[in-house]
């Protein structure tokens, strides 16, 4: 069983870099929502991007602003270059835990993040972002091929996958509030394909689907598709068999208290139906699903990190 310093510090690692990703993803996307589009509808689409992730309002700081904001304002917790920091922090603290394959690449992300500062000054927003995204997918990739998918790893897929399904359930609750508003204008296409790009699932989405973009089929997608990697119940899916494989390798006999809630939640996915989730309250649907993984969260911690002295001597 690991050192609950040590799983802190893998499931820390893997939770800011899937955070870092996502906003960089979203900082590209929302850079291009402008493109032939009234100015309220432009200012209202990139606003409910930026609003996902904790920032505040593009009109009131400007859109650069927020674009450095996003990226490289180490002060704001979600930024992109707050989150590597993080991990990169939290991987020095286990270095003898990951493979030096997996420090040289989180150590380039790190660096490289802070000389793309000047490129995102002169405007060169996509190529900023493509850097972090792929310096990230390298992450996941050399992670896979080179560290033991043993106890380590799986507090490294937990954290991926718990910190996935919280993200892309308040980005789309973002999408459906707006829709569901009528005091606003109605999103059209170009808002809908721009949710699938933020979790890079368009191309995923056209195979399914074709290319006809409809907010009820985008829902189903992003929330109940079973082999989409970024959609809600995949997440869920393999959330859940790493918190058993956590279970199994603490010796704790029984299903654990983080297993039995990712189950409930991932059995929710499995049974949902999409238009029985949107005639409903599909705000309140996806609040409940961030507050589930809001609670897996916590019971990860009272389970395997900050745990009692009588846990421990009951394994």
């Amino acid at each position: 069983m690991l050192l609950s310093r040590v799983a802190d510090a893998l499931y820390w690692i893997s939770r800011y870099l899937e955070r870092a990703e996502h906003t960089a993803r979203l900082v590209d996307v929302a850079r291009d929502l402008g493109l032939d589009r009234a100015a309220a509808v432009r200012s209202r689409a990139i606003e409910r991007l930026y609003s996902s992730l904790g920032l505040p309002s593009a009109a009131t700081d400007g859109e650069q602003s927020l674009v450095r904001l996003a990226l490289f304002d180490t002060s704001h917790r979600n930024s992109v270059a707050a989150c590597v920091m993080s991990a990169r922090e939290n991987a020095r603290q286990v270095r003898e835990e990951i493979s030096s394959d997996m420090w040289e690449q989180l150590n380039d992300l790190f660096l490289r993040v802070y000389k793309l500062q000047d490129a995102a000054a002169v405007g060169r927003t996509h190529y900023v972002s493509r850097v972090i995204v792929e310096g990230v997918h390298l992450f996941a990739g050399v992670t896979d091929a080179t560290m033991g998918h043993g106890e380590g790893w799986q507090y490294l897929q937990a954290g991926c996958f718990l910190e996935r399904a919280a993200s892309t359930a308040t980005l789309l609750d973002a999408f459906l509030i707006d829709a569901g508003d009528a005091s606003r204008a109605a999103l059209d296409q170009a808002d809908w394909v721009a949710l699938l790009r933020s979790c890079s699932a368009l191309e995923g989405y056209c195979r399914r689907y074709t290319a006809d973009v409809r907010p009820e089929r985008v829902t189903e997608f992003l929330l109940l598709d079973d082999e989409c990697p970024r959609s809600i119940r995949f997440a869920a899916t393999r959330l859940e068999a790493a918190l058993r494989a956590m279970a199994r390798y603490s010796g704790r006999p029984g299903a654990s208290r983080p297993e039995r809630l990712s189950g409930r939640l991932r059995a929710s996915l499995d049974y949902g139906q999409v238009d029985e989730i949107l005639s409903d309250d599909p705000h309140a649907y996806l609040t409940g699903v961030s507050r589930q993984c809001a609670q897996i969260h916590s019971s990860v911690y009272q389970s395997y990190i900050s745990y009692s002295i009588e846990t421990a001597l009951s394994a």
